[in-house]
Order: structure tokens, then C-alpha cells, then sequence
């Protein structure tokens, strides 16, 4: 009798992302540097395994704005799947970054193919569709304070436990106003007064509390 085949292993979708192969390869870049910038050809899907980046556009008066903040996780430049030639917006990494690059391609097959790494996609998806919701409704109806104090929380991922969590180093209160949708004096403003409460502190780089929550759902 012939032996038998031995099983195929389960598909790892962070073991695919992790490792070169057709159509993927690794690409790092340090702080400042671009992984793409607005007008580029859209041909690629990015998957952050370290660091953060920041998605900006500039219209065409030359103005810039920070549309996005993506930490380790994300994925980005998804737009070239539904047809989007060029790129809308440009990716700069905030820290040393590690990325996996995708060829379109490549992303396609592997979308169909492999129902695991097709339900990480979709699932990243709808969380960050989720997030631009709430995003819209800080936007509408929440004081520029709530959405300061919000946005910091997102930005260092803070616990439960109470531990304070680093924000990206370097990022300005120029940057958190652009975000934010406010001016640079009300950001000082408000980051004065969350040091004073003990909601931030400045140790070697900003860092958050998860008490801040207080200020973004008071009791």
C-alpha cells in the first residue's frame, strides 16, 4: 500500500506575511523616509509587521493634512484592489518601520486561495470602516478636547491596568491639531491641562495613561 501523504500544516496568514516569497517581499525604512507617496502607481498592498506610519495628502492649493495613523498590524495601499491607479495619499513612516510589500497580484491570489488570510483581511477591514465611523462622529459632535484625549488613547493603545503607554516619538502638537481638526494653541491648551491632571506625562517622549479615558467617557 502506498504510504500515506502527510497532512498539509494549517495556513499561517502572520507566518506568510512574515517570510519572502513570489510576489512578497520585506522592506524597511527608517523615520521619515516614504513608503509611497501621493500620485505613485498603485500596485501594491503594504502589511506593517513593526513601527508606525502616517497616511498624509496635499491638495492642490499645496495644502497637507494627516488623514491616518497605522501601527503594527495594519494593512494599507488596498486601493490598487478596486481599481485605483495611483496613489491617493502618501505613507511615511513615524518610526523604524518593517513592512511587507504585496504585489497586487500576489494579494489577489492569496484573497482567494486562502480563506484564513482572506478573513484577517476582512476582518482589518471592517474594524478600520468601524473606526472611521466613530472618527466621523467625534468629528460632528464631540468637543475638540474629547477628540484630543480620544485620539492620544488610540495613538498609545493604553491598558486597563493603568500602566502608561509611549506615543510615537515626535509627533507634534501641529500634527495632533491636523488630526484632531483644531488649532495648535487649543492642543497646548488641552495637553497642559491633561499633564496637570496626571493623564500624560512628558518621560523621554510622551506618554498616555489609560486615565484619560475619564475626559472621553466621564463618569
Amino acid at each position: 500500500m502506498p504510504k500515506s501523504e502527510k497532512p498539509k500544516p494549517p495556513f499561517d496568514p502572520q507566518a506568510f506575511l512574515a517570510k519572502v516569497g513570489t510576489g512578497r517581499s520585506t522592506l524597511h525604512f527608517r523615520a521619515g523616509q516614504a513608503a509611497y507617496t501621493q500620485g505613485d502607481p498603485a500596485d501594491a498592498v503594504f502589511y506593517i509587521r513593526e513601527g508606525k506610519l502616517k497616511l498624509t495628502v496635499v491638495s492642490s492649493q499645496g495644502k497637507e493634512a494627516v488623514i491616518a495613523i497605522l501601527a503594527a498590524g495594519a494593512f494599507f495601499g488596498e486601493g490598487c484592489l478596486c481599481g485605483q491607479a495611483k496613489r491617493m495619499a502618501t505613507a511615511s513612516a513615524m518610526t523604524d518601520c518593517a513592512l511587507t510589500r504585496l504585489d497586487k497580484v500576489e494579494m489577489t491570489r492569496a484573497l482567494h486561495a486562502e480563506p484564513a488570510f482572506s478573513e484577517l483581511f476582512v476582518s482589518y477591514l471592517l474594524s478600520r470602516n468601524m473606526r472611521i465611523e466613530e472618527d466621523l462622529v467625534d468629528q460632528l459632535f464631540n468637543s475638540s478636547e474629547k477628540r484630543l484625549a480620544r485620539m492620544l488613547l488610540l495613538l498609545a493603545r493604553t491598558e486597563k491596568d493603568g500602566k502608561a503607554e509611549p506615543v510615537v516619538a515626535k509627533i507634534s502638537q501641529e500634527m495632533l491639531a491636523e488630526i484632531v481638526g483644531t488649532t495648535r494653541a487649543r492642543v497646548n491648551f488641552f495637553m497642559n491641562k491633561f499633564r496637570k491632571l496626571g493623564f500624560i506625562e512628558y518621560n523621554g517622549g510622551l506618554h498616555v495613561h489609560s486615565s484619560l479615558r475619564n475626559i472621553v467617557h466621564p463618569e
